[in-house]
This record gives structure tokens, C-alpha cells and sequence, in this order.
């Protein structure tokens, strides 16, 4: 592990008690406590650099009160402009920031635009409200009033989630801030129950990583193995990928439950990163508080059961980085200049590759997604709905492990970086996820199959085995 790794872990691991003490704190202390916490790691990892944040959300609130009506589109044409110029600094002759300034910087880009969104909605209910002359309930998820400046600190700096997600709203801020009888709340056996994989996928992690380092890669030698051995490499590389952000993710969701951050009442039915999706009146009493079933959906950012074993492209997306697959889903897909599922995921992956950063890897892996999913989709309509059930069985298997070896390819520009060592790996192996795609896409296409977002073949499978064998 390296330095960075190391601080990140500490990071994460100490917000797990320092979500305790802040539990059962009132609204006050939580605001502002949780804010200089969370301020004062971003002074500690950041340094000077810390500016850059500051910077962007004076920027925000600034066009939040100017415009208040389009501050949505205000806010994410800023921010992601802003992330340029951060990203161009060392081309500009200024100090180059450090890694955990990227990290926060784009997490707070999500919570931002999310704010500017959360806002804009408010000041369009108000419009309604003004023009039908008279005053509706509150609505789901809808801010009581337009953030201060301090407010809109508070909520940037709150510790929780600061460098590694996950990421959340506004309002989702506010409940926890709001929380009745925080008590009640369970976080100590929710806490274990997610925690307790955690440290065999960090064995896991060690050990892949150091059987199979990426460094190989980029070395002469690795090309003059033969090809079974330089296709399998991929692999454990994603394998070692994934047991990292496991880690990462899991221990940022403990310190969230530490806190009785994001949990709502089960009959809420809250999505990761949204948060409830039905109006669910709190409880009135301890007595209530204490019978109540509560979860922590909102916060939850991996499934890794999902995300190992299910059977599509498509659904591996929505099981990995939960929280932020929504603000891309919300922010982005749905406004996309397109119509068409695979163009709206063709601009949202263009969008999330540069949020990410200006690697070329992350260009050529998230924009092999949206062939992958046009091709899964049209061979699925084509073929799956007149197998028998057996067949439909074997069909999701040899699927699976497709999308598998999919994600095990472009998981290799995600990490390789440059421009000449991803394509030299996927030269060395001729291409060969984005030919068998094409092929499938060509044969599918062929056979009248339909585009993904109009199947009307049998339900696919989600994942290989029964639902009781997920993870808690």
C-alpha cells in the first residue's frame, strides 16, 4: 500500500468513532462539529490546496442566489469548468494539488450540483405554490428554506464522506441533522453486520496485489509472455481493483452507520444516494423510535455480491459506486441530448470519465461501456427469450462470465492510465472484448434483436443464485 492508501484508511477508520460522539449530539454541535472535523482533515491532507474547495463553493452559492431558477445547470457547467482548470494547473506553472485535494475536490462537485438541484426545485414548488394561491404540504424530499453561506459550508466540510463517498444530498444532510430520538437509531450491530467482510477483502486485496502487481504491466517483458498468460493477467488486476474499493467503501459506509447518518425508516424504501422514496412521518416518541425498523440504503455505495455475481453490464453499473451512480442517473442521464439508452449511457460515461479526471484510460474504458451494453442488449432480445429455462440458465452463465471478462478489460485503462499502455495491453490481446462486442452487437442486430431500453424478451436474470445469499 502506498502512503496515500495509508492515509486514506486511517482517514476512514477513525471517522467510525468520531461517529459515535457525534450520534446522539444536537443539530448545533452535529453542523459544526461535524464541519470542522471534517474542514480540519481537509486542512491536514490538502494544506493550502484547500483553496480550491473554498473557491468552488463560494462559486456555487454565489450563482444559487443570482439564480436560484437555473442554478442546476449553473452549478455543474462551474463546477466541471472549475475541474478543469484544477486539473490544468501544473500545465499553468501553479502547484500541482495533491491526491487527497482531487478526492475532495470531487465529491464536493457531486454534493454541489446536487445542492444547486435540490434548490432549484424548491424555488419552482414556491413559483406553483405562489401561483395556485395556497400552501401544499411539505413534499418528499424538498429543502424548508434556501442554505445560507455558513449552511452551504457546513454541509461542503461535513466530514462524512469527505475523500471516499459516499456521497449524499442536501436533505439527507438535514435529517441527520433533524434526527428525532437519535437514540433509537441502531448502529452498533448494523455497524458489524457490514463491517465484518471488510478484512478478509483487504487479505484478499494484499494478497492479489502482491502475486499480481500492475507494475508487470508496463514492462517489456510481460509482452513476450504467451497470450493465455497475458489475457489472464487482467483478472487479478480487477479482482485486487475490486477488493480495494470493497475496503475503501465498506469502512466509509461504518463510519456513515457510526453516526446514524442516512437512516431512515425501512418503509421509506430510501435508494442509495436519493434517499426515501415515500413519505414516511418520523417517529413521535422514543416508544415509536425504538420500534421502528430503520436502514441505511441511502449511504449504501457497494453491493459486493451484486456486483461479483450479477449477470448483466448494465446491472454491474448499478452495484458498484451506488451513491454516485444515482447523481449520475439523476444529473446527468436523464438530461442527456439523446433519447436513445446506449447515446444517454454513451454521455453519461463521457461525463463520469471526466469527472474522474483527464487520463486517457478512463476515456477509452467507460466509452467501451455503452458498446458493451448495446451489444448485450441486442443478443439478449434476440437469443434469450426462446431458450428453454434450462437454457435461459446456461445463457445467464456464459453471460456472467462475459460480463466478467468485460469489465476484467476495461478495468485495464482504468488503471494503466496512459493512452500508448492501454492500448498497447489490449493490442497484446488483440481487442479482443471490443470484437467479440462488435460481433455480438453485428449477430444480434442481424437476428432482429431490440434495443435495450424496448426488450421484450423473458426477465433476465439479475444475478446467479437466490437473494438469501447476499450480503447484509
Amino acid at each position: 500500500m502506498s502512503p496515500e492508501e495509508w492515509t486514506y484508511l486511517v482517514v476512514l477508520l477513525i471517522s467510525i468513532p468520531i461517529g459515535f460522539l457525534f450520534k446522539k449530539a444536537g443539530p448545533g454541535l452535529k453542523r459544526w462539529g461535524a464541519a470542522a472535523v471534517g474542514l480540519g482533515l481537509t486542512l491536514f491532507t490538502c494544506g493550502p490546496h484547500t483553496l480550491h474547495s473554498l473557491v468552488t463553493i463560494l462559486g456555487t452559492w454565489a450563482l444559487i442566489q443570482a439564480q436560484p431558477c437555473s442554478c442546476h445547470a449553473l452549478a455543474l457547467a462551474w463546477t466541471f469548468s472549475y475541474l478543469l482548470f484544477f486539473r490544468a494547473l501544473s500545465l499553468l506553472g501553479l502547484p500541482t494539488p495533491t491526491p487527497f485535494t482531487n478526492a475532495v475536490q470531487l465529491l464536493l462537485t457531486l454534493k454541489l450540483v446536487s445542492l444547486a438541484s435540490e434548490v432549484q426545485d424548491l424555488h419552482v414548488a414556491q413559483r406553483k405554490e405562489m401561483a395556485s394561491g395556497f400552501s401544499k404540504g411539505p413534499s418528499l424530499g424538498l429543502l424548508p428554506d434556501v442554505p445560507s453561506l455558513m449552511e452551504t459550508l457546513s454541509y461542503s466540510y461535513c466530514y462524512v464522506g469527505i475523500m471516499t463517498g459516499p456521497f449524499f444530498r442536501y436533505r439527507t444532510y438535514l435529517d441527520w441533522l433533524e434526527q428525532p430520538f437519535p437514540g433509537a437509531v441502531p448502529s452498533l450491530r448494523p455497524l458489524l453486520r457490514r463491517a465484518w467482510p471488510a478484512p478478509l477483502f483487504g487479505l484478499l486485496f494484499l494478497l492479489s496485489s502482491h502475486l499480481f502487481p500492475l507494475e508487470a504491466v508496463r514492462e517489456d517483458a510481460f509482452y513476450a509472455r504467451p497470450l493465455p498468460a497475458r489475457l489472464f493477467y487482467m483478472i487479478p488486476v480487477f479482482f485486487a481493483f475490486r477488493m480495494r474499493f470493497y475496503v475503501a467503501w465498506i469502512a466509509a459506509e461504518c463510519g456513515c452507520i457510526a453516526a446514524g447518518f442516512g437512516a431512515y425508516p425501512v418503509a421509506a424504501k430510501a435508494r442509495a444516494g436519493g434517499g426515501p422514496t415515500l413519505q414516511c412521518p418520523p417517529p413521535s416518541s422514543p416508544e415509536k423510535a425504538a420500534s421502528t425498523e430503520y436502514d441505511y440504503e441511502t449511504i449504501r455505495n457497494i453491493d459486493c455480491y451484486g456486483t461479483d455475481f450479477c449477470v448483466r453490464v448494465r446491472d454491474g453499473m448499478r452495484y458498484w459506486n451506488m451513491t454516485v451512480q444515482w447523481w449520475l442517473a439523476q444529473y446527468i442521464y436523464k438530461s442527456a441530448p439523446a433519447r436513445s439508452y446506449v447515446f444517454r449511457s454513451a454521455w453519461t460515461m463521457l461525463l463520469s470519465a471526466y469527472w474522474h479526471g483527464l487520463h486517457p484510460g478512463y476515456y477509452l474504458s467507460f466509452l467501451t461501456i455503452p458498446l458493451c451494453l448495446a451489444a448485450e442488449g441486442r443478443l439478449e432480445s434476440a437469443f434469450r427469450g426462446r431458450l428453454s429455462p434450462r437454457g435461459q440458465k446456461a445463457w445467464d452463465w456464459v453471460h456472467w462470465f462475459l460480463k466478467m471478462r468485460a469489465y476484467d478489460y476495461m478495468c485495464m485503462g482504468f488503471v494503466l492510465l496512459s493512452l500508448g499502455e492501454t492500448l498497447r495491453y489490449w493490442a497484446s490481446i488483440y481487442f479482443c472484448i471490443h470484437v467479440l462486442a462488435l460481433v455480438a452487437l453485428g449477430l444480434g442486430l442481424a437476428l432482429g434483436g431490440g434495443s435495450p431500453s424496448r426488450q421484450k424478451t423473458a426477465p433476465p436474470a439479475t444475478s446467479l443464485a437466490s437473494g438469501k445469499l447476499r450480503e447484509e
